[in-house]
């Protein structure tokens, strides 16, 4: 099973002001490298509640590259035609479709999900579903809210997943965790669901 993990943090409440990006790679099923920026926000204000969590700061993003700047040199290449996964997939794939649109930017194409829409289906009975509790439970450590780390724990906490249920790739990950694959394209965007929920096309 090939994917990616991805994590976002922000300066404040907008969610086009990713001030850092975590990626994970997977590849067969084994985690091959991590790898994390710092972003500066086009308007580089961060709030107080944002900085409490994650611990960035406005200084330490002052001389880091711009999203677009990034989006151009990295991360577009890096992350066109794969399948991402990330926690709460409705945060992290909101951060990316709003900086993309604050910046002009045309959205990728690629699939995506979301580990704690399947972790209900592979982890029955958890009294909560968010990263830390999943975590805790599969012995996985990290550094919770540094993207990242958050990366990292979302890939193993999926590869643990997918070896429970015998996932092997995007057709047995979608039947045996009833699980929609989601969609960005240029123009647009499908949401990962569950198989319960009915699919819904969205545009700009």
């Amino acid at each position: 099973m090939d994917f990616i993990t991805i994590d976002f943090e922000t300066a404040n409440s907008y969610r086009n002001s990713a001030c850092e990006i975590g990626l994970t790679f997977v590849k067969e099923s084994q985690i091959v490298e991590t790898k994390s920026w710092l972003i500066r926000p086009k308007i580089n204000q961060f709030d107080p509640m944002n900085v409490s969590i994650h611990g960035i700061t406005a200084a330490d993003v002052w001389e880091q590259p711009r999203f677009d700047q990034l989006w151009k040199s990295d991360l577009k290449d890096l992350l066109e035609n794969q399948f991402l996964i990330a926690h709460n997939a409705s945060f992290d794939f909101s951060v990316l479709r709003k900086t993309l649109d604050h910046y002009n930017l045309p959205y990728p194409d690629l699939s995506y999900s979301c580990s704690y829409l399947f972790a209900k289906k592979i982890w029955t009975e958890m009294p909560r579903y968010d990263l830390k509790t999943l975590c805790n439970q599969n012995e996985i450590y990290f550094r919770h809210h540094r993207a990242g780390s958050d990366a990292d724990a979302t890939a193993q906490l999926a590869i643990k997943g997918f070896e429970k249920m015998n996932v092997t790739c995007q057709k047995t990950f979608s039947e045996k965790l009833e699980i929609t694959v989601g969609k960005l394209f240029k123009g647009g965007y499908i949401p990962s669901t569950n198989h319960k929920k009915t699919k819904r096309k969205r545009t700009y």
